[in-house]
């Protein structure tokens, strides 16, 4: 079953994001190679693909897991979360329909 992932970063945690990025992106290569990555990205603080210095508010992954525990042991040893850039997670069941 896929689950959705919402990180929400918290304040001033563009310099972290920065440090975990690429071990935080090779996880989430690990899924896709495996096929089960649905998608997986950030939400920009402004209207912006490339918001700069102000940064990103949290992030989203879909992805495939056996189970609820089992998609929320992967997000709580993600570098996202071990770092802190996120101040909270919630993770739910996601049933895919479109398209």
């Amino acid at each position: 079953m896929y689950y959705a992932i919402m990180g929400m970063d918290r304040e001033e945690s563009l310099e972290a994001r920065r440090q975990a990025r690429q071990e935080h992106l090779n996880r989430l290569n690990v899924l896709m190679d495996e096929g089960r990555l649905l998608l997986a990205g950030p939400h920009p603080a402004i209207d912006s693909e490339d918001p700069g210095a102000a940064g990103f508010t949290g992030s989203l992954i879909v992805a495939e897991f056996s189970d609820l525990e089992q998609a929320k042991a992967w997000v709580s040893e993600d570098p996202y979360t071990v770092s802190g850039v996120f101040s909270s997670v919630t993770v739910k069941p996601f049933n895919k329909t479109l398209p």
